[in-house]
């Protein structure tokens, strides 16, 4: 994924031309609407289908996105996470939010950013009042949602986890200490610190293109002749920077950190989750998580959870670590991983997404718009899952980051907006 776009004003700038007006209407329950942008084109009138063929790129169609991305579990056998019998408690405001925000000259509301962009959910909650709840696309809040990239953030969250539990002795030590099966190659060499802030060193092409390192790595974990998570890494070999030296976004990084920590703990990393993360934070429903066929997770993808509990995991760390009564992460390895990574010159910490300069705030990235934007001083929370049909849509995303300014601008210290994503 590419870094959130870096926008700089100054503060009459901040509270003027990005004027952030909070009125309020009905009572802040979920909506939901059975169409949304190019909703013809996405399938409404097959009832959003799920792609029957599962994830073959010849016959994946933009009819089948919508499907796809809430009902996952059908299309691949997913590994559950349980949760605890009783959930996290989760107020709603009396009257729902509405918002204006101001994106290229426009003054724009949260309806028309919906109408503007195929978003399936949009979640917005500050401590632990929902704001904001909407559907589009017939989507349901029993619905559970394909993650994408998001799940490197937990892939990081549980490397901490297994940090402080001591099945990992320091994030200094190398690969190999936890995967002997690496030893002799480059990433078996490689320390897990490169690995957490993408920075490993190795050559791998991240373009979302046919047939890129993306798609090799996807296709030798769950593809029709899968290869076994050890070969599968195996094949990015190729050292083109020191460990530590160089941010470079790869997938590979995160899959061979979800390799560390299931070794490294004895677990299957869905199973260490569920304990560590997922129960604890008293969410709603089981998440589930996709795996090779020896039940190896993919580190790097294909987390699904209901848009709720996606908003309770970015709540958790909105409050730095501490959730429903207890410290689910440790308050230090929120606070490290959400600073830059030393040594790097790059909006990233571990990983998770930052923004461009302090104060901190950071967010959970996926690819075709998936997002839980956390803002630790404010403890806004912002969940968004869409079905855009660019994988990375700079455009969209300059949107979605003037919409979170707004909501940020009128409850952030004064001058906060002079330095932003």
């Amino acid at each position: 994924m590419p870094p959130l776009p870096l926008r700089r004003r100054p503060l009459a700038a901040a509270f003027f031309g990005l004027l952030a007006l909070m009125v309020w209407g009905v009572r802040a329950d979920p909506v939901f609407v059975p169409d949304g942008p190019q909703a013809a084109a996405y399938g409404q009138a097959q009832g959003y289908p799920v792609p029957r063929s599962g994830l073959r790129a010849d016959e994946l169609r933009q009819e089948h996105y919508v499907g796809l991305h809430s009902h996952y579990d059908q299309v691949r056998p997913l590994k559950e996470v349980p949760t605890a019998a009783a959930p996290s408690p989760l107020s709603r405001a009396a009257e729902s939010l509405e918002l204006q925000y101001t994106h290229e000259g426009r003054t724009l509301t949260l309806g028309d950013y919906l109408r503007r962009h195929p978003v399936t959910g949009l979640l917005i909650a500050r401590d632990s009042t929902i704001l904001f709840e909407r559907y589009q696309y017939g989507r349901r809040d029993s619905d559970r949602f394909l993650s994408h990239s998001l799940a490197k953030t937990i892939t990081g969250l549980l490397v901490g986890a297994a940090l402080e539990d001591g099945a990992i002795r320091s994030i200094d030590d190398k690969v190999s200490a936890y995967l002997p099966e690496l030893a002799g190659t480059a990433y078996g060499a490689t320390p897990i610190r490169a690995l957490l802030s993408m920075a490993s060193g190795l050559a791998f092409n991240e373009s979302y293109q046919p047939n890129d390192d993306v798609h090799r790595l996807a296709e030798a974990l769950i593809g029709p002749s899968p290869l076994g998570a050890v070969a599968a890494v195996r094949q990015f070999d190729a050292r083109v920077a020191e460990p530590g030296t160089v941010f470079h976004y790869s997938s590979a990084d995160s899959q061979v950190l979800g390799m560390v920590v299931s070794r490294a703990v004895g677990m299957p990393l869905p199973e260490y989750f569920s304990r560590r993360l997922w129960a604890p934070l008293g969410a709603e429903a089981n998440a589930a998580w996709d795996t090779d066929p020896s039940g190896e997770a993919l580190g790097f993808c294909c987390v699904v959870a209901r848009l709720r509990d996606w908003a309770r995991l970015g709540l958790m760390l909105a409050h730095d670590g501490r959730w429903n009564g207890r410290q689910v992460v440790s308050r230090p390895w929120v606070y490290e991983s959400t600073a830059p990574a030393r040594g790097l010159n790059a909006p990233y910490g571990y990983q998770i997404w930052l923004s461009g300069e302090a104060p901190r705030y950071y967010a959970m990235r996926g690819v075709l718009g998936q997002f839980v934007l956390i803002d630790p001083i404010t403890r806004f929370v912002l969940v968004q899952t869409a079905v855009n049909l660019n994988p990375t849509d700079p455009g969209a995303t300059a949107e979605l980051t003037a919409l979170w300014q707004a909501l940020l601008v009128q409850h952030g210290p004064p001058g906060r907006f002079g330095r932003t994503w």
